[in-house]
Order: structure tokens, then sequence, then C-alpha cells
């Protein structure tokens, strides 16, 4: 190398933290299909929410012989704000989206080019944490406020809608919200180890939504492993009515699952990345 390259070289600035950023946004927001499953999640969430909410003031009499105040009273409102089958399609569809951030570049080759730009690997992925999270955060407030506001007005019809001021309704949204961006990041960080899309996806399926069913109440450390899915955990969040059958647990243990899968899937991405060639 001549001394005009060195120099050169030396004289280059370094990409700030920002810039990545940038780049990372274009790289998500370029890509049709990131918005087309987006779009198509987010129908599928408050489509499985309003159509139980129309379910039950379809058949009202029929399902609700106690009225609205006894519905209110155990809780009904704020299960059927965001239910578990729509919980569901959200955890596999964002794991999926979370995953595709990565895989798709090392399946496309274009991650040499990144890299090759910004050997800075971890910086990288750090950058790619921040935007995919971002976005999912954004999408699960989407989802959570338009499925809690419309589930309501439904239900108000008969007398038995809440507000966002009413016991455990906004912890409901909240919680429901939050969702997305941790099975996202836990998407992007299989896909960080894996690297393949068929591996990914399966072990996303297993992670997200196997484990929780593995484990059971029947025995304390089975228990303790359950409550540390976050399947479980939004559960608890969003259980009204909490009453367990053997093994207790409080909703900031459920919040503390929350931050340490945040925090165990964003270092994964980061780290995993680093370790490994391209």
């Amino acid at each position: 190398m001549t001394a005009t390259a060195v120099y050169l070289h030396a004289a280059e600035p370094r990409p700030r933290f920002g810039d990545l950023i940038a780049a990372e946004w274009i790289k998500l927001r370029s890509l049709r299909s990131t918005w087309f499953g987006y779009g198509a999640t987010a129908l599928a969430v408050v489509a499985f929410n309003v159509g139980t909410a129309y379910d039950t003031y379809r058949y009202w009499g029929q399902q609700n012989p106690d009225g609205p105040e006894g519905f209110v009273r155990a809780g009904m409102p704020l299960d059927e704000a965001f239910t578990s089958n729509s919980a569901i399609v959200m955890m596999l569809a964002l794991g999926a989206l979370g995953a595709m951030a990565i895989v798709g570049e090392y399946a496309s080759g274009t991650i040499r080019t990144t890299f090759a730009a910004v050997p800075a690997r971890r910086s990288v992925m750090a950058a790619k944490a921040v935007v995919v999270a971002v976005v999912a955060a954004v999408f699960g407030a989407f989802v959570a406020g338009v499925s809690f506001a419309a589930t309501q007005a439904i239900l108000d019809q008969r007398g038995a809608g809440v507000s966002l001021g009413d016991p455990g309704a906004l912890r409901v949204v909240v919680a429901s919200a939050l969702l997305a961006p941790l099975c996202a990041l836990v998407g992007l960080a299989l896909g960080t180890v894996v690297r393949q899309t068929s591996g990914t996806m399966i072990a996303s399926v297993l992670v997200l939504l196997v484990l929780p069913m593995v484990f059971t109440d029947g025995r304390h450390w089975s228990a303790t492993a359950s409550h540390d899915t976050l399947y479980q955990a939004w559960r608890r969040l969003v259980t009204t009515d909490y009453r367990p059958l053997h093994y207790p647990w409080t909703v900031g243990g459920a919040w503390t699952v929350y931050a340490v899968w945040a925090v165990a899937a964003a270092a994964v991405a980061v780290v995993g990345v680093h370790r490994r060639d391209q």
C-alpha cells in the first residue's frame, strides 16, 4: 500500500452510528415484502380481535346471561381486546419478519458488501437491531391500539366496553404492543445464528410457541421455565382475573421476562455475527 493510500485510508471518517441506522432503515423500507408482511399481519391480528368481539355482540343473549356487569366483572372485555389467537399470529409473523432482516442478506450475499463497507460488524448489527425493534414497536402499538379501540366500540353497543382508564386496560395494550418488537428481536437473533431461512423459521416457532406448550404448571421447575417464555409472560400481563393453580408469579416478574428477552436477543444478534465468518 502506498503512502497516499495509507493517508486516504486513515483520513476516511468512520461511519457514525446514526449513519448505520439510516442505512439499515433504507434497506428495510426498500423491500416491498417487508410492508406486505407487516400489512398482512396487521389485518390478520385486528381481524381476529374484531371478529371475536363481533361474535360476542351478535350472540350476546346466548353467551352472557349475567349481563354487561357480569361480563365486565369477569374481565372479558380485556380478554377480547387482544386475544390469544391474535397474539400467536403476531408472534409467528414478527419472528419471521425479524429473521428476514438478516437472513435475506445472507441469502442474497449482500451481507458481504455490508461488512466490506463497514467492518465493524457489531455496530452494523446493533443498528439493525434498533431499526427492527423500532419498526416492530410502531407496528405493535398500532395493532394493539386499533384492536382495543375497535373491540371496545363493538362491545360498548351492549354496554360492556371499557376504556384505557379502567384497571388493567393500559397494561393489556402495552404488553401486547411490546410483544411485537420482542418477537422481532428474537427472530433477528435466531437468523444471525442459524443463517438459513427454513432453519430459522423452524427455530423461531420452537422458541416462541412450542416451548411454552412443553412446560406445565405441575412441577416447580417446569412452571418456572414456563414463566420464562415470552408467550406465558404476555398471558400473565394481560390476564386480569389471575388465579394460578400451583405456582403463582407476579406482574413485575412478567415485565422482567420481557426485559431479559429483549437484552438477550439483542446481545445474541450483535455478538453472534461478530464471532462467525460471513
